[in-house]
């Protein structure tokens, strides 16, 4: 998940790769050389229409391309119709859309005007929510219980669909091919073959792949199939972890959330001030951040996003790069039809992180209800924070950096906290977190850069925080933190749903 270029020199600081434990790969890499094989990052969209589901992913593969391929379960023989190579940039607009993002605001003259600024937010709805039988090794071998169900070639790629009866024929059939089966992945394949998948093996054709910075620059690929459960299957992929993953699935569904049915669920704590040092380090920042939510809420998976995408409205605010009606069709649009076909669609954002004794189970599936919170939205106890319970989705990870007034005041009924742009009246930027996973850990300072106690997690903020609003502002006073277990602990502030559904109503009507 890569920044856009015109971002890369504001967050460089938070994005540099280094020598950390990378994405998951939902699938495992086998190769013929004796080689380590890691998959040092795996982006997957996942599009679901009743029992269809389209997966998209890209693969950053670091290691040898001799006989080197993906080893992928499906729930079905797939056909050569039902597999293509993607251009990368789908995957980039995609990621900028759901990515957590961090704004700037700058308080507007305090003394009244005949209209007032509007907030950032407003000016990105109003503009459409976008910025302009064998022997091995002589010993006789009994049959395998492998069978080859389909061949043909996509890409660069050489792809077989195998069925198997017994893990163990598979493993012969793979190294009877001459491929080196990474360490542990026999067991990991027994509960994928008992359970009657199939296995797509996509050989990739080193004469057709160039390698970026030691980096395999493979195309990325999707097929569909249908399927009654709607699960990923992500075990695999712990053969070629060098630690601990951190996985990153997109869920784009017509007009519903998901969340995983088989692990616990968390959001990510969403719509606090911090201090002017995040911008240049944001990517820390949000490692930092994401690190305490999963130490708050072991084993969980944690939301990160859910927008309900019409037509000219996807964000509030977006950053430089959006979902196109061309980019719905490229993921899956084309065999799904309906809404998303329409552009119409929710996009949920679900984030993991674990090592290779954490995840007992694929991720399961389903449907959630929706959710709002991380939108410039204020209540009479203040901006609204948490999840809270919606008849729509608008929730995101969202971070401010505001600039309060320095100039005179010469009023006698100053208007504080009226939010804008800059004073000069220049664009602002949006900035996503991007490849969170290879941001520095261990060593940002969190508790000195925010703006409140981060209630959602039981974690405090320091007194050496720069955030807090001038004093004697009644309408910045901060809504008391949930009592923990209780409905409003878990969803955030409940009392801030109705006002937050006029803001909408509101809103729209005001771009009409």
């Amino acid at each position: 998940m890569k920044h856009l270029t015109k971002l890369a020199g504001l967050v460089a600081a938070g994005v540099v790769a280094h020598a950390v434990p990378a994405d998951a790969f939902c699938g495992f890499y086998v190769s013929g050389s004796s080689e380590k094989m890691f998959a040092d990052a795996t982006q997957v969209v996942l599009m679901r229409e009743g029992t269809r589901t389209v997966l998209s992913m890209q693969n950053d593969y670091k290691g040898p391309l001799a006989d080197f391929a993906m080893v992928i379960p499906v729930p079905v023989v797939l056909k050569q119709a039902d597999v293509k190579t993607l251009p990368k940039a789908v995957f980039d607009h995609v990621d900028s859309l759901s990515s957590p993002r961090l704004v700037e605001y700058w308080e507007q003259d305090p003394c009244p005007r005949p209209l007032p600024a509007p907030s950032p937010d407003m000016e990105y709805a109003r503009s459409g929510g976008r910025p302009q039988t064998t022997s091995v090794d002589g010993v006789r071998q009994k049959p395998p219980t492998v069978k080859v169900e389909a061949k043909f070639d996509v890409g660069e790629y050489n792809v077989v669909i195998l069925s198997a009866t017994e893990a163990t024929g598979l493993e012969t059939w793979l190294r009877q091919n001459h491929y080196q089966i990474p360490t542990g992945a026999a067991a990991l394949l027994r509960p994928y073959v008992e359970g009657g998948s199939k296995f797509f093996v996509a050989r990739v054709d080193p004469k057709k792949v160039a390698m970026v910075d030691g980096h395999a620059a493979l195309s990325p690929i999707r097929f569909h199939y249908e399927s009654e459960e709607f699960a990923l299957p992500i075990r695999l992929g712990m053969a070629n972890s060098s630690g601990t993953q951190d996985l990153v699935v997109n869920v784009v569904s017509a007009d519903k959330r998901y969340e995983v049915a088989n692990y616990k669920n968390a959001f990510i704590p969403t719509n606090f001030d911090v201090t002017p040092a995040v911008k240049s380090r944001f990517g820390e920042f949000y490692a930092a951040l994401f690190d305490r939510t999963v130490e708050a809420n072991p084993g969980a998976v944690i939301t990160e996003y859910a927008w309900t995408a019409v037509p000219n409205y996807h964000c509030d605010p977006c950053t430089d790069a959006d979902v196109s009606n061309p980019d719905l069709m490229t993921l899956g649009g084309d065999v799904v039809g309906g809404r998303i076909a329409a552009g119409n669609f929710v996009l949920t954002r679900l984030h993991a992180r674990y090592g290779k004794a954490d995840m007992k189970d694929d991720l399961r599936f389903r449907e959630a209800k929706p959710v709002t919170g991380g939108r410039e939205v204020r209540t009479a106890a203040g901006l609204e924070y948490g999840a809270t319970p919606s008849p729509q989705n608008f929730f995101q990870g969202r971070y401010a950096i505001r600039h309060w007034w320095t100039g005179a005041i010469a009023c006698r009924n100053p208007q504080r906290g009226v939010w804008g742009g800059p004073p000069d009246g220049s664009a602002q930027q949006t900035i996503a977190t991007g490849k969170v996973a290879f941001a520095p850990r261990g060593k940002f300072p969190l508790a000195t850069s925010i703006g409140r106690d981060l209630w959602e997690i039981n974690f405090k903020k320091s007194s050496g925080a720069t955030t807090t609003p001038p004093p004697g502002n009644g309408q910045f006073a901060k809504p008391p933190p949930p009592k923990p277990g209780s409905k409003k602990a878990s969803l955030g502030a409940l009392g801030g749903a109705a006002l937050g559904v006029l803001a909408l109503v509101l809103r729209r009507r005001k771009r009409r």
